[in-house]
Order: C-alpha cells, then sequence, then structure tokens
C-alpha cells in the first residue's frame, strides 16, 4: 500500500502545471512579502525617518518605549509625543501617518486636530487589558497569508484534478483489471490527495513564517491585534486576540481550506471523465460563495462561512463570534472540514471502483 501512495504522489508532483502552480505560489509568497517589508514607512522626530529594515527598526524602537498593558498615561504620553508639529493643511489628524504606534494611538484617541478626543482606554476597549507593541509586521503577514491561502486552495485544486479524471482516458482499464483495482488503487489516490493537502500547505505555512521572521523577527507575537495601525481598525476582528493566535487560526483554516478543497475535487475528479471539466468545476465551486449577497451579519454567513473559501479569507470568519470559552466560533471549521473530506474521499473511492471498464 505505501508503495502504490508513493507511486500516486510521484504523479502528482510530476506534473508540469502542478510543479508550476507549486513554484508559482512560493515565488508569488517571496515577492508579495518583501515588497511588504520594502514598502514599510516610519517617521519621528526624534528618530528619523526610513523605509524597509530601517522603518521596521525605527517602529520597534517605538514600540518599545510603550509595551506592556495600554493605560490611559501611556495614551497621554502618545498623544504629547506625535502631536502635529506643522500645519495638516485640512487633512485629519486621524488618518495622518507618521509610524504604526502613532496611528494606532491617533485613530483611537485623537480629534481631527491631533488633540487628544476625551476617550479613556475603557471607553474605546471596554474592560479588556490590551497589550501593546510591535504589530505592524505581523498584521502585515496576516493580511498577505489571505491571498497566499487562496492561491494555494486553487493550486490544490490543479494538482489533484486529474487524480481520477486523468485515469479515464485509457489507463483505468489497467487499473480497474488489476488485482487491487478496486481497493488499494482508489484508496491509496484518496490517501495521496490527502498527503499533496497536507504537505503543500505545511510548505506555503512554513515559508511565510520564516520569511516574517527574518523580516520582522519575534516582537510582537504576544500583543494584542486591537491596537494596531489605522489600516486595521475598520473590517477586521474585533476580538482581544494576540498576533500569535490570528496566525494559528489562519494556519488552522488554511488546513481546514486545503482538506475541504480535497474532498471537493476528488469527488469531482472522480465523476468527470475530463480533467479540464473536474478542474473547472472544482474551481467554480471552491471560489462561487463569494459572490452570494451575504453579509457578515446574516445569520446564514454561521453556515455560509463554514465553506472552504472563507476558511482562507479568514478575517470574516474570525469575526462572527468569540465563544464563552474563549475560543472563536471559526473552529467550526474543523468538523465542516471534516465533513466536505470525509464525504468527498468515500464517494471518490467507491465512484471510481464502480466505474465500468469499457
Amino acid at each position: 500500500m505505501k508503495k502504490l501512495i508513493l507511486f500516486e504522489l510521484r504523479k502528482v508532483f510530476s506534473k508540469r502545471l502542478a510543479l508550476i502552480a507549486l513554484i508559482g505560489i512560493i515565488l508569488f509568497s517571496a515577492l508579495l512579502s518583501f515588497s511588504t517589508f520594502q514598502n514599510k514607512y516610519a517617521f519621528d522626530q526624534n528618530i528619523g525617518k526610513g523605509t524597509g529594515k530601517t522603518a521596521v527598526e525605527i517602529d520597534k524602537e517605538i514600540a518599545a518605549k510603550y509595551e506592556g498593558i495600554l493605560t490611559d498615561k501611556k495614551v497621554q504620553q502618545m498623544m504629547s509625543d506625535f502631536a502635529p508639529t506643522s500645519d495638516l493643511h485640512g487633512l485629519s489628524a486621524i488618518y495622518v501617518y507618521q509610524n504604526a504606534m502613532q496611528s494606532a494611538a491617533f485613530s483611537r484617541f485623537s480629534d481631527k486636530e491631533g488633540n487628544w478626543n476625551g476617550l479613556s482606554v475603557s471607553d474605546v476597549f471596554g474592560n479588556e487589558e490590551i497589550k501593546i507593541g510591535y504589530v505592524d509586521g505581523w498584521l502585515s503577514t496576516s493580511r498577505n497569508m489571505v491571498r497566499f491561502f487562496v492561491a494555494l486552495a486553487l493550486a490544490v485544486i490543479i494538482m489533484l484534478a486529474p487524480i481520477f479524471s486523468g485515469e479515464y482516458e485509457g489507463v483505468d482499464n489497467i487499473i480497474l483489471t488489476s488485482k487491487y483495482g478496486k481497493t488499494k488503487c482508489a484508496t491509496a489516490k484518496v490517501v495521496a490527495g490527502i498527503i499533496t493537502a497536507i504537505l503543500t500547505t505545511t510548505l506555503i505555512a512554513a515559508f511565510n513564517l520564516l520569511l516574517a521572521f527574518v523580516f520582522y523577527g519575534t516582537e510582537g507575537l504576544d500583543c494584542s491585534i486591537l491596537f494596531a495601525p489605522s489600516d486595521y481598525v475598520e473590517a477586521f476582528i474585533p476580538f482581544n486576540i494576540t498576533c500569535g493566535t490570528l496566525l494559528k487560526y489562519q494556519i488552522l483554516l488554511a488546513f481546514t481550506c486545503t482538506l475541504s478543497v480535497t474532498g471537493i475535487t476528488l469527488f469531482l475528479s472522480a465523476i468527470s471523465k475530463n480533467q479540464i471539466v473536474a478542474l473547472v468545476a472544482a474551481m467554480a465551486i471552491f471560489l462561487f460563495p463569494v459572490l452570494l449577497p451575504i453579509t457578515e451579519v446574516n445569520p446564514l454567513f454561521r453556515l455560509v462561512g463554514l465553506l472552504p473559501i472563507y476558511h482562507v479569507l479568514a478575517i470574516s470568519l474570525l469575526s462572527v463570534e468569540q465563544m464563552s470559552n474563549g475560543m472563536l466560533y471559526a473552529i467550526w471549521a474543523i468538523p465542516a472540514a471534516l465533513l466536505f473530506l470525509g464525504v468527498g474521499a468515500g464517494i471518490s473511492r467507491r465512484v471510481f471502483a464502480k466505474h465500468q471498464v469499457l
């Protein structure tokens, strides 16, 4: 059985289109991560200004000055330290960006002129204890991961679409009339598909985490996502979780997505006589839910949000609810993925085994 699985894995990864898709994601990840890093900007009247690595160092130095639990005293200090020193020419100070810490403070505690708006920490965050520090790098990584994991799911579809349908072009005669054609060979294909999804997801997640560690270090992983630059104020997760927890959820959801997609693709590959049909159908089913007019506030989103595409889009699903045990509603993606995978794998194996040899 092990040899059959290895044989199927070699078939999956030896296809040119599969290799192009996988290498393409790695290159895309590297280029976007590097571009995001290089485009970082920070300014401080005492330290100076810079982009790229210099900007990250400036942001880290500023964050180190205020790191720890956010208090009203720290807010007042930040409002004083970052007060505008020149005419804003009608621009709102809330949206003027100097550095990550200043942006986080001004987007919540500043009026249009750059003065304190009178709000306290408890007014903005309630009873939550907010740990602040350098979070901009990790939140940028999180944002980029959405794109990487969507591309990854599409790559998994590309790699697995031919796994059964590719055999219907004459090879099924050999497979299904062999000694183990109706049992072990079909099972090996299913197992190889699952292993492919797990391996590729692990590779892409590990590669992007490695890049993030190289670019941003480990600072900020234990800090709250709630005290972040203005870019993350609107349409972001409203719960007091750390950057590290956010990334753990995203990586978990990447696995649930690719495993769900694996189940769907195996099923479509088994019932389709043509590889292109299986590929297009799987991609359509994966992408279609985003076209539905169902917003996050709609009660139906609790179900729609468990479809694979929303696993990798992540933010919407992670924003649904924080349950009484502290876990986010997104954890329900695990049983949803097992359902997609179990049904898809079981039916595909049976359909292929019962295929009539002509």
